[in-house]
């Protein structure tokens, strides 16, 4: 029998009074996976996550937790959570926070032992174990903030901002961390206004716009089903541009270069193709994929507004 999703909800719904703060949260996490969850400020983001932990109860609509009810509070222990504003006690050591934390998850001594350096030496502190937290930049206590939300060795992670006061080094080691949770099977649910760092790390990404999940997808197939092509070439007649609608479309020329979309890449040597035979001079072709920012403003635009 197969394992159960790592998320699996249907019709979640939070109103704080006549406020609705998410009105339709139907989404699906696969164990090993590494989801997106986009929108902008406002949408809906930290209520849904609030929702999914158990944090809060939803007004309506039912979901599960690694094969449990949200409600259940066992499930928690198999859960890992960083919040975008972590709280950390800066008169402790890294070591003590760790250790802290550890024995709220009910971790015994020699566990916390074991997974403590191990930890550390991941996020790139183990030289700063002992150092206290009031001492540490802020890229540093978002390492260490990384740590604690994996003491547990969970199957299921919330990243919430996780690269916020990082600096590139530190992007990519969290970059590599929630790769290596990925091929441990551990399901990684990644909230992030970086679509840079998303569009790499990701395996699907899901957008959010006042409060409504309004797609869900492959991120490999969001952005590889659409191409800009910019093309440089001279002696283009309007015959030569209309029969490039055949491969595209918002087929455009603007001087010497032809502006088009295509579906298919494959197209390309037979776009090329054409424009010789119909005697323009083809300097350049360039293909230039859609990218996670600009599917981000076709799918909520810049208001949040649903297209």
């Amino acid at each position: 029998m197969s394992a159960s999703p790592a998320i699996e909800t249907s019709g979640l719904r939070k109103e704080y009074g006549a406020k609705v703060a998410v009105a339709d949260l139907s989404l699906t996490v696969q164990r090993g996976e590494i989801f997106g969850f986009l929108g902008p400020n406002g949408a809906g983001k930290t209520t849904a996550v609030k929702m999914l932990l158990g944090l809060i109860a939803p007004t309506a609509g039912a979901g599960r937790i690694l094969g449990r009810p949200l409600s259940d509070i066992e499930v928690r222990r198999r859960i890992g959570f960083l919040p975008e504003h972590f709280r950390f006690y800066d008169w402790l050591t890294a070591r003590e926070l760790l250790r802290y934390h550890g024995k709220l998850l009910g971790m015994t001594d020699a566990a916390c032992e074991k997974q403590i350096p191990e930890l550390l030496e991941m996020v790139g502190l183990i030289h700063h174990a002992d150092q206290r937290l009031k001492t540490f930049s802020k890229g540093m206590l978002q390492r260490v903030g990384l740590a604690q939300a994996l003491l547990n060795d969970p199957e299921l992670v919330f990243l919430d901002e996780p690269t916020s006061g990082l600096d590139p080094i530190g992007r990519r080691m969290v970059r590599d961390v929630i790769r290596h949770l990925r091929d441990k099977g551990c399901a990684v649910f990644l909230n992030s206004h970086l679509l840079g760092e998303v569009e790499i790390t990701c395996d699907r990404v899901a957008f959010i716009s006042e409060g409504v999940v309004v797609r869900t997808a492959s991120l490999r197939q969001l952005i590889a089903g659409e191409t800009t092509v910019h093309i440089r070439a001279a002696g283009v007649t309007p015959e030569t541009l209309e029969g490039l609608k055949q491969w595209g479309r918002e087929v455009r020329a603007d001087g010497t270069y032809i502006h088009m979309v295509v579906d298919e890449e494959e197209s390309l040597p037979a776009i090329a193709n054409w424009i010789v035979a119909n005697g323009a001079r083809l300097y350049a072709l360039t293909p230039e994929r859609v990218s996670l920012e600009d599917l981000f403003m076709e799918v909520v635009g810049d208001t949040g507004e649903v297209k």
